[in-house]
């Protein structure tokens, strides 16, 4: 996609890690707060929404921060090794890396990427400027498996799904115990910035409602939501990405 639809954008970069694991990012320095694009489960900074935001840093003067999670994309890692926790913990790093310590962050995070952007949120709060999330997902592994599933993975320490977005999706027992440990829905959300959530109402992987219950739960009285009636889950049509990036656009003004 770099190639084509957006030919302008360089190739990653990589961060090592202390363990040695090289992280691929895109870096873009200028005003903060710095956004900080979060993919979604088994995707990488290369979709179509991540190089948009990337592309509208750069066109606007912003810093942004695009990264593949340890085991995705062009970063180093074997995927069935990642976890919630070790995920935000890259995410952590590379923004410690690119970003001076006490700069805002804005997180905008796509699916998977949403509830991690709210576990960013909550490591950073004297930092964070904003939160997005797109199609979020938090407590996934708890309103996302079913029983069977479950069992299933306690007896094998993994399962596939099919997907309809490409090759089955593969979950780990060490991914799901980290998820389960890491639940935001049962409880109050301690975050008090300003939080915007866009979601498809056609959306068959997360449900719409998700976000409804995400919104309840915040302790922030600046949440608002944004439904696509006939948005599908990627949120990535022409249409689906104005929108998002109107909503960047709110936040960046209060920033």
């Amino acid at each position: 996609m770099t190639d084509t639809a957006f030919p302008n954008i360089a190739a990653p970069t990589f961060f090592t890690r202390n363990d040695g694991l090289k992280l691929a990012y895109r870096f873009t320095d200028g005003a903060g707060p710095l956004l900080v694009f979060l993919p979604g489960y088994m995707s990488d900074m290369e979709g179509g929404k991540a190089l948009s935001v990337f592309s509208y840093a750069r066109a606007h003067g912003r810093a942004c921060l695009l990264l593949d999670y340890s085991g995705c994309g062009s970063s180093e890692g074997a995927f069935l090794d990642g976890t919630l926790s070790a995920w935000r913990d890259d995410v952590l790093a590379l923004i410690d890396h690119v970003w001076p310590q006490d700069g805002a962050i804005l997180p905008i995070g796509s699916s998977m990427g949403g509830w991690l952007a709210l576990l960013l949120a909550l490591a950073r709060k004297e930092r964070v400027a904003g939160l997005i999330g797109i199609a979020a997902a938090p407590d996934f592994t708890s309103w996302g498996f079913t029983e069977a599933q479950k069992d299933e993975l306690q007896a094998k320490g993994v399962i596939y799904e099919p997907s309809e977005y490409g090759a089955d999706y593969p979950t780990s027992l060490g991914f799901w115990r980290s998820g389960e440990a890491n639940l935001l829905l049962d409880k109050e959300i301690p975050l008090t910035c300003p939080v915007r959530f866009i979601h498809g109402q056609a959306d068959t992987a997360v449900p719409w409602e998700i976000a409804t219950r995400a919104a309840a739960k915040l302790r922030s009285d600046d949440v608002k939501l944004l439904f696509i009636k006939d948005g599908d889950h990627r949120l990535s049509r022409d249409a689906d990405i104005a929108a998002l990036l109107g909503l960047i656009d709110g936040l960046l003004e209060r920033a």
